[in-house]
Parts: structure tokens; sequence; C-alpha cells
């Protein structure tokens, strides 16, 4: 055997051991007690990919991939320790947007590559050039998008107009045609510009008329783009270990997405083009016309609290936002100290991303063995004396059950107003990124304590140490 031969088979080998680590990885984060193991062994599977690639002898040269491994570790071991939980989401969504910039970048050179030489591409390589380009854009600009209306960098909030749905379907159009072009007639340069304008347009157009409350959503949908985007450019390269990854991503993002669009009860479609969270909740407003809203001193709830015998704490983003996990886990470790059972309620669309409430908690090292998710928390609130509810909003909405007109309406909610007495931390009556109000709040079993809530759970923790 050759020495080139021997190489080759040395990087194949290798490409197949990062594959395992890769489904291992996926396997053991399904896992709360192995997903650190996971994690681990499906960064080894990466960095033994990166140590193959290296070696290679790929196009570009042993320094030119060393200094791109070196400038994206430290990119994302500044990444990991800087950016806050809260920022989590939003750090989610732009490695998803770079994810699918770098599989389209990847397709495009190679094919641009093709037509300086003369040599063009044979028709299945175009066709695998064509999608990873197209999907790999959207999936850029619109991790953009959700990027910037997760920093509030732009308005949360839907932003359509008149047409805006018409000029999607003309820009999909254009996109299909250039498509063709490229794959049927091996295009050039113009015409795959042209495509990859008429793609990241699509993207732009696809994410801004979609509301914060859908974010979670979104992300995973992006999720599950970008693991198509670099399955189909390992299809153009030849690359195993880029297909294996590629179609894991493309397949677990799939299927959270559709997981999540089932935890809301609404269909896929719903999420992208109703608009949620363009405000518009007449139906809710309306049903908490001529109520009250009643005010509680710490003192009160921690009373109520301390002589409780269950406390189901449910946690939102004004928990992550005010970085209050650690504090939570210590009023509920000075709760248990006097007997009280405290459970937490996590639902599935809590927060920013899919599970930002597990990890906020894990972070704080409660027990996994205390986190309930919807379908088996919902039976014990009949029987649970306080419910504390900390940042969460649309989650807990009643609306989403009777108000037909609100847009929330058939998203199954945490049944937090069916629990004997109801205290909700929060900084304002200002409604959660759904824009609509929440009838909960005027319950005559709800009791709001204002202010931020790091700061109401640290003096909750001295009050309860005092009853």
């Amino acid at each position: 055997m050759s020495e080139a031969a021997a190489s080759a088979t040395w990087v194949t080998l290798a490409y197949l051991v990062t594959g395992i680590c890769f489904i291992l990885g996926l396997k053991w984060l399904s896992s709360p007690g192995r997903a650190r193991q996971g994690n681990q062994i499906a960064a080894v599977g990466m960095l033994l990919a990166l140590l193959a690639t290296l070696f290679s002898g790929a196009i570009l040269t042993f320094w030119d991939i060393l200094i791109g491994v070196v400038v994206g570790a430290v990119l994302g071991a500044v990444g990991a320790r800087m950016v806050k939980m809260t920022a989590m989401p939003q750090m989610v969504a732009i490695f998803n947007g770079a994810g699918g910039g770098a599989a389209a970048l990847v397709s495009m050179m190679d094919f641009l590559r093709g037509e300086q030489t003369g040599m063009g591409s044979s028709p299945d390589v175009s066709i695998a050039v064509a999608l990873s380009t197209v999907i790999g854009s959207v999936s850029f600009a619109g991790s953009i998008i959700a990027f910037a209306k997760l920093q509030e960098i732009m308005s949360g909030r839907p932003v359509s107009f008149p047409g805006m749905r018409i000029l999607s379907g003309l820009v999909l159009l254009f996109i299909i045609v250039m498509a063709v072009t490229v794959v049927a007639f091996n295009g050039g340069d113009a015409v795959l510009y042209a495509m990859v304008a008429g793609a990241l347009a699509l993207g732009f157009l696809m994410v801004l008329p979609i509301g914060g409350a859908d974010m979670p959503v979104v992300i995973s949908l992006l999720n599950s783009f970008t693991g198509l985007a670099a399955a189909f450019t390992g299809f153009v390269l030849g690359n195993n270990v880029l297909i294996i990854s590629g179609a894991l991503v493309g397949a677990s993002g799939t299927l959270l997405t559709q997981l999540m669009s089932k935890a809301m009860n609404r269909s896929l479609l719903n999420v992208l083009f109703a608009g949620v969270g363009g405000g518009g909740g007449e139906g809710a407003v309306a049903a908490a016309e001529g109520g009250s809203v009643r005010s509680a001193s710490v003192d009160d709830v921690a009373t109520m609290l301390a002589y409780a015998n269950q406390v189901i704490v449910v946690p939102g983003y004004g928990l992550a936002v005010a970085q209050a996990q650690h504090n939570a886990r210590e009023l509920a470790d000075a709760l248990e100290k006097r007997g009280v059972t405290v459970k937490y309620a996590i639902h599935p669309v809590a927060g920013r991303m899919p599970g930002h409430m597990n990890v906020l908690l894990a972070e704080a090292n409660v027990p996994y063995t205390q986190l309930y998710e919807m379908e088996q928390i919902n039976p014990e609130f009949p029987r649970t004396d306080v419910v504390l509810v900390i940042g969460a909003n649309d989650v807990t909405n009643p609306a989403a059950r009777t108000v037909r007109e609100s847009p929330i309406y058939g998203m199954p909610i945490l049944d937090v107003d069916r629990a004997k007495s109801i205290v909700v931390l929060k900084r304002s009556m200002k409604p959660g990124f759904a824009g609509v109000d929440n009838p909960l709040y005027y319950d005559p079993k709800t009791y709001m304590l204002f202010g931020d809530a790091k700061d109401s759970v640290v003096k909750l923790v001295g009050a309860v140490a005092k009853v």
C-alpha cells in the first residue's frame, strides 16, 4: 500500500471514530446523569476530526487549517467562559448562523473552483451545492435576525409589511429558478451569487415576522437547517464525517422542532406565519378587566412558604435575566429544612431556547429529580399549597385555555391557577413575549411580589429563616 493510500485509510478510520463519538455524545446528552460525559466524548470526536483533517493532505495547507482551528478554539473558549447564561440563546443562534454560513461558503468555493478550472461539477454534486448554499444562507440570515431579537438590538415583536408573504413567495420562486440553472446548466458565478442573495433575503423574511415568544422553536428549526447544510456540504466534498454530523444535527433539530410545536399545540406553519407576539391580545386583556392586583410583602410570602406542605417553583426568563437560579435553590434548601416538599415545574418552551430552564437550574446544582415536565407536574397543582412563579408569564397564562381571541389560545400551560395560593415575582405588570396580559395576576388567590427577582428571592431566604 502506498503512503498516500495508507494516509487516506487512517483519515477514513478517524472520521468513522468521530462519527461514533458524535452518535454516543448525542445519545448520552438525553440523560441528565451522562450529559456531561456526552458533551466530552463529542468534543473528543471533534478534536479527532480536526487532527485527521490537519494531516489529510487537504486542499488547504497545514498552516491554513491550524490557524482556523486555533482561532475557532479561542473564540469558543472565550464565548463559553464569558457569555452569561441569559445570553446563551443568542450565542446558540449566532453559532447556528456561523455553521450555516460556513457550509454555504465551502460549497460555493468548491463550485467556483470547478468553474475556474473548467471542470465543472457533476449533476449530483451540483444539486448538493445548490441545497447546501441555499439552506446554509437561509440559516445564516435567519439566525442573525433571531440573534438581534434575542439581544434586543431590534424589537422582539413580529415585523411585517403589506405583501410580505407574496414577496417571500416570489423570492422562493427566484431561488428555485437560480438553483435549477446551477444544476441543469452548471450556472455561473453570477447565477450562484444571485441564488445566495435570494436565500439571504428569504432568511430575513422568514424570521422577521416571528415574535419573540416563538424564538425557542425558531432556534431549533434553524439548528436543523444548519445540520442539513453541513450534510449536503459533506456530499460536495466527499467527507463522511460532515455527512454523519450534519445528518445527526438535522434530524435531532427537526424532531425537537416538532416536539416544541406540539408542546405549544400549534403547527410549524402557524409558528412561522401567525405572528404571535405582535400584541393584539384583546381577549386576554378583556378577561382581566375589572380585576385588581394584590401585592404582598416579603414577610407575608415567607410565612406562606414556610408553613406550606408543598411548594412548586415555576422558573421563567425573568429568573434567567436576574440570575436568580442559585438563590432559588438556596430558598428551596431553606424550605426543605423545614420539611416542605419543593418541586420545579418546567414548561417545554419556557425561556428563549429549548431546555433553557433545565440548563439554568443544573448550573445552580438543583437535583434533576426535583425537575418535573409539564405533563408530570400539572396533576400536582391542585394539591399544592403555594406556587412560586419567578419571571414566567405566557406559560402560566390561563387565557390559553379559555380566550379564543388570544394569540396563545390552545397552547398547553402549567396549571398554576389551580393551586391553593400563587405568588408571582415580577418587576412590573408588563406582558410577556407574546405581548398579552395574564389574567392569573388578577386571580384572588394570586399575590404579586414586585421587584428584581434575585433581590426578592434573597430577601425571602432571610425571611424564611426568621419564621
